[in-house]
């Protein structure tokens, strides 16, 4: 700290100011650490990067508001949407993602006669997991 000490001596009058020093060791430390890491950080490294999923595109196609939205389980136990396949533990997720795009909840779901009834219940939990609702239980073929 600095005293200013005006013309009439009566009282000294204390003036703060910054002490730069240790700032500017600071900084020129810094400096040198970029310095001397820059040339190590440019090194390039390879990354080897999942396949793109074409799935996600043809859900995108297939998800037509004006369609109804129908999961079906064929004889195999495969899950399929709007005839696109797709893995069970996908399957909450990507429905999520269909019934958002819709105004409604409204699944349809088609098990095959031959199906597992063990693959259908599975789905419909799945389902409803999704918050798909109603559930509702195609009779008959939809064409």
């Amino acid at each position: 700290m600095a005293i200013n000490l005006d013309g009439n001596f009566k009282k000294p009058r204390i003036q703060p100011e910054m002490n730069v020093t240790p700032l500017v060791d600071v900084v020129l430390v810094l400096l040198i650490i970029f310095m001397v890491l820059a040339p190590v950080m440019s090194k390039s490294f390879w990354v080897r990067l999942p396949p793109k999923d074409d799935k996600e595109e043809q859900l995108d196609a297939a998800n037509d508001p004006s369609k109804p939205l129908v999961l079906t389980i064929d004889a195999e136990g495969k899950t399929l949407i709007n005839k696109i396949e797709v893995e069970r533990s996908e399957l909450p997720r990507k429905l999520i993602r269909m019934l958002n795009a819709r105004p409604d909840n409204t699944l349809y779901l088609d098990g095959a006669d031959e199906a597992e009834f063990g693959h259908v219940l599975s789905a419909v939990d799945l389902a409803k997991e999704a918050q798909a609702w109603p559930i509702v239980f195609l009779t008959s073929k939809m064409e």
